[in-house]
């Protein structure tokens, strides 16, 4: 990256790249668009001399032997290149299930009900997949031990509800630009967005595209707001009801966001024991780089802060003490983002 702003510095081919690029480079994250792409390349077999640094082909880290093969691999294959730069940088980061997973097993827990999950700007689908998962956090184990996926993360704190099973009525999600799970070329664009020296989270997500094309759940291409206005309109009479995202929120715009609160607080006040719903959350914190697990249930409308997470999954910090039950009034939401525009977790 500092030797790709020596270059846009001195005008070279990374310039001529982008110069015709719509939009706003900090907030529409053109780096990672530029990175993601090149690693596109590398990934499709198209940029061999690359993938000789690249750990995600094979290859050795070398920043330094790498950066002239990048620049060439930019200067030969801008026509390649510049109709992936209007993708937006996704990851399906399945790490994040390990935060999440609190979550829903305090929602099965309380409840005691099946639950039907609804999962908005949910990409391709994978964390979907979270109950098919086994979960390896500190001394603690929770899902089916011989299954294919292995998400394994630093606890700390107390346990969460690990002696509760979970069963799923139903899978669904929304995005506005899904990735079809059965293609390797759309699959191979989620992979493209993961640093291409991080090779664990690239055998996650890989993992999890197995087990979902086993099983593929629906994610309709549709607004968050819009889309829960369908998916809330009837009851879930015998579920609960759980309606997720994990960094998601900071993307939405205020408009947006204040339809999705509005939409989820009008069907919680419908809500009954028999038909209760849920609002789980894995977003930023108010302290630059945290992430907050929250979960909002109705009835009776209380929000609980769950724990701490991370932006890969890479450790959990759990709060809620067995057997305490803290509320807060319904309504309460995501606090709002304080990192600088631009930043961002790949």
């Amino acid at each position: 990256m500092e030797a790709a702003l020596a270059d846009v510095q001195a005008a070279g081919p990374l310039v001529r790249l982008v110069a015709d690029w719509q939009g706003d480079p900090l907030r529409g994250f053109l780096p990672l668009r530029v990175f993601g792409a090149v690693h596109e390349r590398v990934l499709a077999g198209e940029a061999p001399g690359l993938a000789r640094y690249y750990p995600s082909a094979g290859g050795r880290p070398d920043a330094r032997a790498a950066w002239p093969e990048f620049r060439r691999v930019v200067e030969t294959q801008g026509d390649a290149l510049r109709p992936r730069l209007e993708n937006f940088p996704q990851t399906n980061e399945v790490g994040r299930c390990a935060g999440l997973l609190g979550g829903f097993l305090e929602a099965a827990a309380r409840t005691g009900l099946p639950l039907r999950l609804r999962e908005i700007g949910c990409s391709a689908g994978l964390n979907l997949q979270w109950s098919r998962f086994r979960y390896e956090l500190g001394p603690h184990r929770w899902g089916d031990a011989r299954a294919a996926v292995a998400i394994a993360t630093q606890w700390e704190g107390p346990p969460a509800r690990f002696d509760t099973a979970c069963r799923i009525e139903s899978r669904a999600g929304c995005d506005l630009s899904p990735r079809a799970i059965e293609s390797d070329e759309e699959v191979r664009i989620l992979e493209a967005y993961v640093w291409p020296d991080q090779v664990q989270r690239l055998e996650l997500l890989r993992g999890a595209v197995r087990i979902a094309r086993a099983d593929p759940p629906r994610v309709d291409r549709a607004a968050a707001a819009t889309w829960l206005a369908r998916e809330l309109a009837d009851p879930s009479e015998g579920c609960c009801l759980v309606v997720y995202h994990s960094s998601v929120w900071l993307y939405l715009s205020a408009e947006e966001q204040a339809q999705v609160r509005a939409r989820i607080e009008e069907r919680g006040a419908r809500a009954s024991a028999r038909d209760p719903l849920v609002w789980l959350r894995h977003e930023d914190g108010e302290v630059p780089g945290s992430v907050e697990v929250r979960l909002t249930r109705w009835p009776p409308g209380e929000e609980l802060h769950l724990g701490l997470g991370h932006p890969h999954g890479r450790r959990v910090r759990w709060l809620l003490e067995p057997g305490v039950r803290p509320g807060a009034p319904a309504g309460s939401t995501p606090p709002a983002p304080r990192r600088p525009p631009g930043a961002r977790r790949g």
